[in-house]
């Protein structure tokens, strides 16, 4: 790409929590003024502060596919940051990126967000598993049905690949941690919040004390928001470089993942912190019923075991900072946070 043409973005779910800060990192890259960047928000009252930030905002959403078409259609990037589950919204951006090649021979960068989820099994807290899957080991991850979550939206993106339209990079992101802390959240844009731990944290104060799946043996990866938002701008970085400097399209998986933890510990900090701040009755998780899985979570999904390696990403470059200590220091803030939103 020519240093003195303007490089053209489009970002769906900058409002989110991985969205706004690979929106924010970004912002502050050193080649940031060679951007033009365009986002989707569904907030209209969100237009004016993202301006302020010098992106063009758009309203609009993942249902929205005639304008997903139309904003892909112009970027030489699209980082798809919302729905990793939404087939339809991922046709209608390959749509668009598949009309700018037609229209102008140029073959596009899609950075489309996944998640270690499609690696999940229906352990129901009762074991750990042996199975590691490393980012670098294709013909494993391609043994993954595609009733796998994730898994179809994911087939479709390295499909479009092999087309040869666009080059297509798929990040997928492990249990994340940590408060966001971008220009963004200051502004009142971006969600600060992760969804696995809170709703935990969430689900003990509701129910008086901390809680746990099954025997809470599964096992899962992690990784800080800041990290996983350095990983987007390092497989970005890659990708602008030229095609050969990071694997894409069958090769392009790349998990987020610096460490690893069991899930039973996390619920058994958390129970000790509620207590600890009088939110709960006793120091010691109870399991979660059948129902409250149903009610807190959506099903068993928290009990699965879900064992990935970043070999890919680190491969490329990516220098994750935060370890599985970060993730215990980050609890304590996390439950203060929602506590104080939910006594408001």
């Amino acid at each position: 790409m020519s240093t003195s043409e303007k490089t053209h973005i489009f970002i769906t779910g900058v409002t989110g929590y991985i969205g706004g800060s690979v929106l924010s990192a970004l912002l502050s890259h050193p080649r940031a003024k060679s951007f033009q960047i365009t986002v989707l928000t569904r907030s209209p009252e969100k237009v004016v502060p993202l301006n302020s930030l010098g992106v063009v905002a758009v309203v609009g959403s993942n249902q929205d596919l005639e304008k997903l078409t139309e904003y892909a259609r112009k970027s030489d990037v699209v980082f798809a940051c919302a729905d990793s589950d939404d087939l339809q919204a991922a046709k209608a951006i390959l749509l668009g990126l598949k009309k700018r090649h037609d229209e102008t021979g140029k073959v596009s960068i899609l950075i489309h967000t996944s998640g270690t989820g499609v690696l999940a099994d229906n352990a129901a807290g009762d074991y750990a598993t042996d199975k590691v899957y490393s980012d670098l080991d294709i013909p494993l991850i391609e043994t993954l049905p595609k009733t796998q979550p994730h898994r179809e939206v994911d087939i479709e993106v390295v499909a479009a690949d092999d087309k040869g339209y666009v080059r297509t990079y798929i990040v997928l992101p492990s249990t994340i941690y940590g408060i966001a802390n971008t220009s963004l959240v200051k502004l009142g844009i971006q969600n600060p919040y992760s969804i696995q731990i809170p709703s935990l944290i969430k689900a003990g104060i509701d129910r008086k004390q901390g809680g746990v799946v099954g025997k809470g043996l599964n096992l899962w990866p992690n990784v800080h928001i800041s990290d996983i938002a350095s990983l987007y701008i390092t497989i970005f970085d890659a990708a602008i470089r030229g095609p050969g400097e990071a694997g894409h399209g069958r090769e392009g998986f790349y998990f987020g993942e610096n460490g690893e933890h069991r899930v039973g510990r996390i619920s058994e900090v958390i129970a000790e912190l509620l207590f600890e701040v009088k939110l709960a009755k006793s120091a010691e998780p109870t399991v979660f019923t059948k129902d409250e899985l149903q009610k807190y979570f959506g099903g068993p999904g928290l009990g699965s075991n879900s064992r990935a390696r970043a070999d890919r990403s680190k491969l490329i470059g990516w220098k994750p900072v935060h370890t599985v200590d970060s993730l215990w220091a980050s609890l304590k803030p996390e439950i203060e946070a929602i506590a104080e939103i939910q006594n408001k």
